[in-house]
């Protein structure tokens, strides 16, 4: 099946559109575009420039991506929007291109980015992550897997957020978010794991139990980083998620949340 463009939308005669696209009435699709299999463009949409999707992307009324990076030290160099397979962006998002710093702003796998979501330069989110109604994320964030951020939170620029993590929502995410655990406020404090998050990705409950230990090693002791590193190193099993957690701690840039 050829793809399905409505006569009003306006599409670069260098775009790559692939089968069965459907671009819905007044979206426009710049130059550089490519739209992957089976992607649904909604009505009104626009893709400015530079923009890659995967198969099965669904990009909502009115959101633009590809739009040039809201940074002063942007020079028109050749940067890009890259979205991964099956990933649904809501109406009205703005997601922009990046900057000389990665060259590209990037979401994963199976996203669900709702609406009114802001995504600057330079971020890149993770397979399965959900970022809820009106989240902005300044430029250079990371978000990882499967992590999800509740409406109406805004995060520094440079700030990591933790695989598997929640945010709660109106959170001022100020600092780095480990992974594994809940968040939540302004200013922003820990809550403990996402003990519902791991158990809807089936994680053991060995796992499960070590990381619980892990996070009152480092977050509800007396202990500083290197002490609590020693005691870790000692009484925790080295699972890869509880390492992880205790690298992520490790190489923060910005500091974690306490």
């Amino acid at each position: 099946m050829t793809a399905c463009i409505h006569p009003t939308a306006i599409v670069s005669a260098d775009a790559i559109i692939g089968a069965n696209v459907e671009i819905g009435p007044f979206a426009i699709v710049g130059e550089r575009c490519s739209i992957g299999d089976g992607c649904i463009i909604g009505p009104r949409a626009t893709l400015e420039r530079n923009v890659i999707l995967a198969a099965n992307v669904k990009v909502g009324s009115g959101s633009i991506l590809g739009g040039d990076p809201q940074d002063l030290k942007f020079k028109g160099e050749h940067t890009t929007v890259e979205v991964g397979e099956g990933t649904t962006i809501r109406e009205y998002s703005t997601i922009n291109r990046g900057t000389t710093q990665s060259y590209k702003t990037t979401i994963g796998k199976n996203c669900f980015i709702m609406s009114y979501v802001h995504l600057a330069h330079d971020c890149h989110v993770g397979d399965g992550a959900i970022i809820v109604n009106s989240v902005q994320l300044a430029g250079h964030v990371t978000v990882g897997e499967k992590a999800i951020i509740a409406g109406q939170c805004a995060a520094h620029q440079f700030v990591k957020i933790g695989q598997y993590s929640f945010v709660g929502g109106c959170s001022r995410i100020s600092q780095d978010v480990p992974p594994y655990v809940k968040a939540v406020g302004n200013p922003i404090k820990l809550y403990g794991l996402n003990s519902v998050g791991l158990q809807r990705n089936n994680f053991p409950e060995d796992v499960v139990r070590e990381l619980k230990r892990a996070y009152r090693l480092f977050f509800r002791s007396e202990l500083n980083l290197s002490q609590a590193k020693e005691r870790a190193a000692t009484e925790l099993k080295p699972y890869p998620e509880v390492l992880e957690l205790i690298q992520f701690v490790e190489q923060s840039n910005r500091g974690v949340v306490g």
